[in-house]
């Protein structure tokens, strides 16, 4: 198939940058897969008004920039055709192969399935992926590519939309490059992920870096001159690389605007990284380093001894010299250095190759595994991986020295279940660095941590464990404890929940309904029971506050969706009338009570409204706490309908307030009116005013609204009477 110039001359430069990567190569499947490309989305324009071709081509060129092989390729050009296009992954499956249709499948988004929530959608899209990516880690390599060149044609969005992928950018898919150990993805997405979603910190700094850049110029070249000439002089023969680095911007955000520390106090802005052959240079070069150079305590790392999650090693000191300008060294060997520039895509890079008999690539990929093990909600999936993924660890130690890595914020409990689950189940309390310590101790570095156990029987976990832990693989195994070991409490406590929110939610339905409406429940959460979801409440494996959510959506189209009876019908069938003589709608069995703030009588506009634990408090329509308008109310389902019987047989209280000429026998008179008018008095009040004026207040019975006009009219014409008002008290 012949292209045209300007397809041709793209497809060039990529075949160019493939032999620069000097890698063994399909060159006839890569131009196959770039004609379906371009072919495929002919026609189809990106937001930026470049033809959508040149998206998956961009993609393709940022995975040969780190070095994966033909199939990666492939895929990359490819990724979008099945989503965008009538192109099926069977067709890519016999044009090129099934790894290249596996890591296709695998970057599709799952765009074709409706979800609740764009949230939900998200959270699923990612699980689909790291179920990919257990099974071809090229997946994420590829996803990662896809969501950089996302980020560097970002401004062509709505600013709203530029927002949310920059935040999803941060939160997900820089944590795994992080992770991946693929440095110059992740600290790309980082850099474009701030400069959208702090514009003015990401400048500051951009400043801040921008003045002090000749000074570290001059400075580091005279230092850098030094170092070498003393290098080649203490190890002659030795081969060695000097590199300059400047942190990171997003390095300096988190230090500066998220730990609040001013720009000189962050010692590692500028660092001299060396670059050696084997460990021990590693270990010799670090002796003639701090030889040279003064170092500040505390600001030594080993992450030889103990890599990082990622693999990464270097050891790192931060020194002073003469010009009285800190900074940090690291030094690490020549493999060490593969390893943290390009992460996991080094074992292609390198020719490595990925084997099943891998176990350092086992291990590194293990996170993956464990996130889809803990059987996390789908919601909860992002905050598992950007807890998980953290990309500051601490490192704390077991007595017998064994080194367990943890997120940043972890307590004893994850470090527990980081041991064993036998561990975290049978854990009473922890020692920290000899001393007894709250089981919520937050875990620090270096700290030496002993778990106390026992072997009594009956002891577990307290379900208070899952608001304390931190890893999602501890709350996994606090869960998984609950559930095997407490059935039958879980489903009592879920049943008990659940009707309860149930209730408070004013989701009411027949007996008969209301089972076949949970049961629908049921399946959606793909539990095989409704005792199954009781029980999945009762352990915390199902969070009622995600689930009510979802069970009012489906209970209001249920009302919808059911023929609507006249509102006369409606209200016989679902009213009940509480002592008060108060009629509410759509509730039985409810408390009902009058409020003290507005004191409603029959014949007031009413409404009720769904306390919490206290049935229905009736309010007078025009009372300060009702809103003006429901709908806009913060909690609008609460607020209910409500009327008075058509005949109420009994009386109501409600308090009247006289204001009046100070004469005598004025109280006399108000209540010998109320006696005469065989009204029941309860309580009676009055006091001087200023300027010859009384206040009386009393609180006397009334049947009726008309009732109550009767009575103040009644007071009203007594002499010295100025006014007689109902309040609400």
């Amino acid at each position: 198939m012949e292209l045209e110039t300007k397809y041709e001359k793209n497809y060039s430069h990529l075949v160019s940058l493939m032999e620069q990567q000097d890698g063994s190569y399909d060159f006839d499947l890569v131009r196959r897969a770039f004609e379906l490309c371009v072919n495929a989305h002919k026609g189809q324009y990106r937001k930026s008004k470049e033809e959508f071709y040149f998206h998956p081509y961009s993609v393709a060129k940022i995975i040969v920039g780190l070095g994966m092989d033909t199939e990666s390729i492939a895929a990359a050009l490819l990724h979008d055709v099945v989503e965008d296009t009538d192109t099926t992954i069977d067709q890519i499956k016999s044009m090129f192969g099934e790894d290249v249709a596996l890591i296709v499948d695998g970057v599709t988004k799952i765009g074709r399935i409706q979800f609740v929530s764009r949230e939900q959608q998200q959270a699923e899209s990612l699980r689909k992926m790291l179920i990919a990516m257990g099974k071809d880690i090229r997946v994420i390599i590829i996803k990662l590519a896809d969501r950089l060149h996302n980020m560097r044609t970002i401004d062509s969005l709505p600013d709203q939309k530029q927002r949310d992928k920059a935040l999803e950018t941060i939160e997900v898919y820089a944590p795994i490059a992080h992770r991946l150990g693929i440095r110059p993805i992740k600290d790309e997405l980082e850099d474009l992920a701030i400069k959208h979603l702090d514009p003015i910190a990401y400048h500051e700094i951009e400043g801040l870096l921008s003045s002090k850049q000749d000074f570290r110029e001059s400075t580091f070249k005279s230092i850098r001159a030094r170092i070498e000439e003393r290098l080649l002089k203490d190890m002659p023969g030795v081969e060695f690389v000097l590199q300059a680095r400047v942190k990171s911007i997003p390095g300096i955000y988190r230090k500066m605007f998220i730990q609040g520390k001013d720009f000189d106090e962050i010692y590692d802005v500028y660092a001299l990284r060396i670059i050696t052959n084997t460990v021990n240079d590693c270990y010799n070069v670090l002796g003639i380093m701090h030889d040279m150079f003064r170092p500040i305590p505390n600001r030594f790392k080993d992450y030889v001894s103990t890599p990082k999650p990622n693999m990464y090693q270097s050891l790192h000191t931060t020194v002073i010299g003469r010009e009285a300008v800190p900074f940090e060294i690291q030094i690490r060997t020549f493999d060490m250095h593969h390893t943290a520039e390009f992460g996991i895509a080094a074992h292609w890079k390198y020719k490595e190759g990925i084997t099943t008999n891998n176990k350092q690539m086992e291990d590194r990929l293990a996170w993956i595994r464990q996130i889809l093990e803990n059987d996390v909600d789908s919601s909860d999936l992002i905050r598992s991986i950007k807890i998980d993924l953290s990309q500051e660890d601490v490192f704390a130690v077991t007595p017998k020295g064994d080194v367990i890595n943890l997120p940043v914020g972890s307590t004893v409990i994850d470090f527990a279940f980081a041991i064993h689950s036998a561990v975290g189940v049978r854990m009473i309390g922890a020692k920290v660095d000899g001393k007894i310590v709250q089981i919520n101790h937050v875990i620090k570095t270096g700290e030496v941590i002993e778990i106390l156990t026992t072997n009594a029987a009956g002891h577990g976990p307290s379900r208070d464990w899952l608001n304390i832990a931190v890893t999602s693989s501890a709350k996994a195994k606090i869960r998984s404890w609950f559930k095997k070991e407490r059935r039958e409490e879980n489903i009592e406590t879920g049943k008990t929940a659940l009707e309860t929110e149930l209730r408070r939610n004013s989701v009411v339905l027949p007996e008969k309904e209301m089972k076949d409406f949970l049961e629908e429940i049921a399946r959606k959460q793909k539990q095989p029971s409704v005792e199954e979801l009781y029980a999945s409440i009762g352990y915390g494996g199902i969070l009622l506050e995600k689930l009510i959510p979802r069970i009012k959506e489906d209970y209001a189209k249920l009302l919808k969706s059911a023929e609507k009876p006249s509102i006369e019908e409606y209200i016989k069938k679902h009213i009940v009338r509480s002592p008060e003589g108060v009629v509410i709608e759509g509730i039985d069995n409810c408390l009902v009570k009058l409020s003290k703030c507005c004191a409603p009588l029959p014949g007031d506009d009413i409404i009720g409204f769904i306390t919490r634990g206290h049935g229905v408090s009736v309010h007078k329509r025009d009372c300060v706490n009702v809103p003006v308008k429901i709908a806009e109310a913060s909690e609008p389902d609460r607020w209910i309908k409500a009327y008075w019987a058509d005949s109420v047989e009994q009386s109501f209280t409600s308090t009247l307030h006289i204001d009046a000429l100070d004469r005598d026998g004025l109280l006399a008179e108000v209540t010998n009116v109320l006696f005469n008018m065989r009204v029941g008095l309860h309580a009676v009040n009055a006091r001087a005013v200023k300027g010859g004026h009384c206040a009386i207040t009393v609180t006397v019975s009334a049947a009726s609204v008309e009732h109550l006009r009767s009575i103040i009219e009644k007071l009203t014409k007594l002499s010295g009477v100025f006014s007689v008002e109902r309040t609400n008290q």
